[in-house]
C-alpha cells in the first residue's frame, strides 16, 4: 500500500498541473491527495474487503472505536508542504483491531524514508536503499537538555494555551518546528525528545502513536490519554512525558 501510494504522490509533486483546493476547514487538498487514497482505498477492497476504512479524504468509519479490524489512510500528511514543493509529507497508514493500532506505517519518499511497526514486534525504519533498522528513543532525562518540536504556534493562540507551550519550550534546550509526521518520528528514532501537534486528527496519528511506543517512547493526547484519537497529540522518550503534561496542563507542582 505504502509502495502505492509514493508511486502517486511523487508523480504528481511539483507537477505544473497540480490542482489545489481547500476543503470546508481550509485546510488544502490536492488532486493527489483524493487519487491516492482512493488507490489504498481500491487495494483494500480487493484484499480485505471485510474491513472498515477511515480516510481524511473520503471519510468513512471505524478504525478508532469498533470491534473489529479497521485501516485509517491519510494520503499526504503535510498537504501545505506538498502543494508548495517542500519535500516534507508523508502516506500515514494505520491497522486497527479492536481501536488499538496494531500496524502502522509512515513512508514520506521526496526523503527517502519509510517507518513502520507492529504491535510486539518493534518499530523499524529505512532511508534510501539501505537496511532497515530499528528504532529506539532517545535517554535525555532532563527538559534542560532536551530537543522539542511542534506544529504551528497559531494552534497554540488558538488553543488559549501559547504562553503553557512557551513556557515548556523555554525549559528545553532546542526548540524546531519540523512539525507533521516528522517530529514525531525524529522522537523515534531519538534524534529529538518531544513532538507536540496541539490539534490533529486519527488519521494524523494512529500510525505515530504505534511507531513511538514500539520504539520505546509514550504517546498521550494533550490530556495524558493514551489514544490517538482524542485531537491532539504528545510524543516522547517516555523520560520526559509527565513534565511535558504538566506545564501543558498547568499543573506543574
Amino acid at each position: 500500500m505504502a509502495d502505492a501510494a509514493d508511486a502517486i504522490t511523487l508523480a504528481r509533486f511539483q507537477a505544473a498541473d497540480l490542482r489545489v483546493s481547500r476543503k470546508p476547514d481550509r485546510t488544502p487538498v490536492t488532486d493527489a491527495d483524493t487519487a491516492t487514497e482512493d488507490a489504498l482505498r481500491a487495494v483494500l477492497a480487493e484484499r480485505r474487503s471485510g474491513d472498515v476504512v477511515l480516510g481524511e479524504e473520503r471519510g468513512g468509519s471505524g478504525g478508532s472505536g469498533g470491534s473489529g479490524r479497521g485501516w485509517i489512510l491519510d494520503p499526504i500528511d503535510g498537504t501545505k508542504n506538498y502543494s508548495r514543493g517542500v519535500p516534507v509529507w508523508a502516506t500515514l497508514i494505520a491497522l486497527t483491531d479492536a481501536g488499538a493500532p496494531v500496524v502502522g506505517v509512515v513512508s514520506a519518499p521526496a526523503l527517502g524514508r519509510r517507518w513502520w511497526a507492529s504491535a510486539g514486534g518493534g518499530a523499524y525504519a529505512r532511508h534510501g536503499g539501505g537496511e532497515a533498522r530499528r528504532l529506539t528513543v532517545s535517554g535525555v532525562g532532563e527538559l534542560a537538555d532536551a530537543s522539542l518540536s511542534t506544529t504551528e504556534l497559531s494552534t497554540w493562540d488558538e488553543r488559549g494555551e501559547l504562553d503553557r507551550y512557551l513556557e515548556l519550550a523555554s525549559r528545553c534546550w532546542m526548540v524546531r518546528a519540523y512539525g507533521d509526521f516528522w517530529q514525531h518520528m525524529l522522537v523515534a528514532e531519538g534524534a529529538i525528545d518531544i513532538g507536540i501537534d496541539g490539534e490533529a486528527n486519527a488519521w494524523d496519528l494512529a500510525p505515530i502513536q504505534l511507531i513511538v511506543t514500539e520504539a520505546g517512547g509514550r504517546f498521550t493526547d494533550l490530556e495524558g490519554r493514551d489514544r490517538f484519537d482524542g485531537g491532539s497529540g504528545l510524543s516522547s522518550n517516555g523520560s520526559l512525558h509527565d513534565a511535558a503534561l504538566a506545564i501543558l496542563g498547568g499543573t506543574e507542582s
